[in-house]
């Protein structure tokens, strides 16, 4: 089971966007004219894309810099993370069932750093039944689909077993998040909390498309059948 954070599980409105103005300050000497779009794209994308619009080379170096930057703003900010934002309905129950049943296992594709996701999930008390370790994080690769191969693979050598692509679950909430669950052969499944609706999530190819995580009943029989 891989789910997406910001807008399936969390909503911290802004908060993106004011990291990456302390961040690209700091690290580039950038003010940041125009807030890029985050939803469904990976942190390698969005650094790249932002210094390249700005007039800089996005060198391995500067783009580690920007993200330490990044996940210094993040660690300022992680003690008020709570007052900014919120989990969205049902995202703690249905984590705790699904914990709760054998043979399933929890991590996240996400276009966070791993640092910033840990931030972000402990604030609203969302971490317990993930395994970071396992993830498939915005560091990784521009390129969204490469994170489920990523975080299927170590979950794979971690658990010394191999999960076929139709035994994963991609949780997210847009097109994005869809496409990278089809180009793996995994279940797909859109929540519509985010900037895209149920009609544009499913023209996407998603399988199964939610409001919200609300009825925990539906998302068991859902992600598990």
């Amino acid at each position: 089971m891989l789910w997406d954070i910001d807008l399936t599980l969390i909503e911290l409105p802004g908060i993106g966007g004011s990291w990456y103005t302390e961040a690209l300050a700091t690290a580039a000497g950038i003010d940041l004219t125009e807030m890029p779009k985050f939803a469904g794209r990976t942190e390698l994308a969005i650094t790249s894309e932002l210094l390249t619009a700005h007039g800089v080379e996005p060198t391995g170096a500067l783009v580690r810099h920007v993200w330490r930057e990044l996940i210094s703003a993040s660690t300022r900010s992680r003690p008020t993370l709570s007052e900014h934002g919120r989990a969205l309905p049902g995202a703690a129950d249905a984590l705790t069932a699904l914990a709760a049943r054998d043979g399933v296992v929890q991590s996240l594709v996400t276009g966070n750093l791993p640092e910033i996701a840990e931030h972000k999930l402990s604030a609203f008390g969302l971490h317990a039944h993930l395994d970071f370790e396992i993830g498939g994080y915005g560091s990784f690769s521009a390129h969204r689909p490469d994170l489920v191969e990523r975080a299927v693979a170590l979950a794979e050598a971690k658990h010394d077993t191999r999960f076929a692509p139709e035994a994963v679950v991609v949780v997210g909430d847009t097109p994005h998040d869809v496409e990278s669950a089809l180009r793996h052969g995994a279940m797909a499944v859109g929540v519509a909390t985010g900037w895209f609706g149920g009609d544009e999530l499913r023209e996407s190819g998603a399988h199964l498309v939610l409001d919200d995580l609300s009825d925990t009943t539906a998302v068991l029989s859902g992600f598990l059948s």
